[in-house]
């Protein structure tokens, strides 16, 4: 059968090729690492059985009817699914899935520490300040920061990202775990002590609030100025989840009136833009106590591999008859 790759993995996701053709189907790379155009992506996927896009790909009614019938699944290359249109995909009988793995899991569980890290120790401004040539000897209040041992950690969304940070707090850093979700994880709560409480409560007591949700209509602007408005002034934000979950007009206003500490992003509202527009003259890159990254908390060759492999192995097993290893589910 033949499955169209949108992207080339050469170099980073290449077990995605050996495994589908290993499986006996032919596999059409698109020559670009990433950055297909529409009109490429709807021209080449049509007639294959599987697709395996990129999360910048939208898989869309106009994708679905221009792949056309032959298509079975569609292997998204990322743990988020929220550019796929699962409605238009169940109407076409077309299976999707995405790319969890404890790799993956690992690898954004280490970046959302490092980015508390670097609040916490002020490392981003050091950096800046010692490079700058204004460092001129030791002083006891230079750039003071805070211990995260004994702080409280409240994670937004105790699947198996946030469990893995769950993990990483108690463990590495005896830190205090309080978290929210639609439901209770028990196993959370047995492992790292973490008390279940409402997102309200949990605002409230954070010394340290870290999102871990995918993107859905109900999660869009999960954190907006009410919620801001509940946060320990001392507190801060981390967000590895996905960029529409805060909103950031809002956020902004809270960093420029001094509501929380700082903020760590490693996604952004109108992503690939950091800023959407300029809001009342704010950036979010203006402001000292705001790290940014640029959506790589699941940048480590070992995730990308895992993620490679889990993609791969789906599209086998689909076309194999059988069921899919980790189909999207909301």
């Amino acid at each position: 059968m033949n499955v169209f790759i949108s992207f080339n993995p050469k170099g980073f996701a290449e077990s995605a090729v050996r495994i589908l053709k290993k499986a006996g189907h032919a596999v059409t790379v698109y020559p670009k690492v990433y950055g297909i155009s529409r009109k490429d992506l709807l021209r080449l996927s049509k007639g294959r059985d599987a697709v395996l896009p990129l999360l910048t790909d939208r898989i869309d009614e106009e994708f679905f009817r221009a792949a056309g019938p032959k298509l079975k699944i569609v292997a998204n290359y990322a743990v988020g699914f929220d550019n796929v249109d699962l409605q238009a995909a169940k109407n076409h009988g077309v299976i999707v899935t995405n790319t969890p793995s404890e790799t993956v899991n690992e690898s954004v569980g280490e970046h959302t520490f490092a980015l508390m890290l670097t609040l916490a120790h002020r490392i981003a401004e050091a950096d800046r300040f010692s490079k700058g040539g204004k460092y001129s000897g030791w002083k006891p209040d230079q750039l003071l920061g805070s211990n995260l041992r004994g702080k409280t950690l409240g994670i937004i969304g105790a699947g198996r990202i946030g469990s893995n940070v769950a993990f990483h707090a108690v463990n590495g850093f005896g830190m205090n775990l309080l978290y929210s979700d639609m439901k209770r994880n028990p196993d959370i709560e047995k492992a790292f002590g973490a008390k279940y409480v409402s997102k309200d409560a949990l605002l409230k007591r954070s010394d340290y609030v870290s999102l871990h949700v995918p993107l859905l209509p109900s999660t869009r602007h999960l954190i907006s100025a009410k919620q801001l408005r509940l946060m320990k002034k001392t507190a801060f934000l981390i967000n590895t989840a996905r960029g529409p979950v805060v909103d950031e007009k809002a956020l902004l206003k809270a960093l420029k009136a001094k509501r929380i500490a700082g903020a760590a992003l490693d996604v952004f509202e109108c992503e690939p833009a950091i800023d959407c527009d300029l809001r009342d003259n704010l950036e979010l890159k203006a402001f000292e106590n705001v790290i940014l990254t640029p959506h790589i908390a699941s940048a480590t060759i070992e995730a990308r591999e895992a993620m490679a492999d889990v993609a791969a192995k789906n599209i086998v097993a689909v076309l194999a008859g059988k069921k899919p290893l980790t189909p999207a589910k909301v």
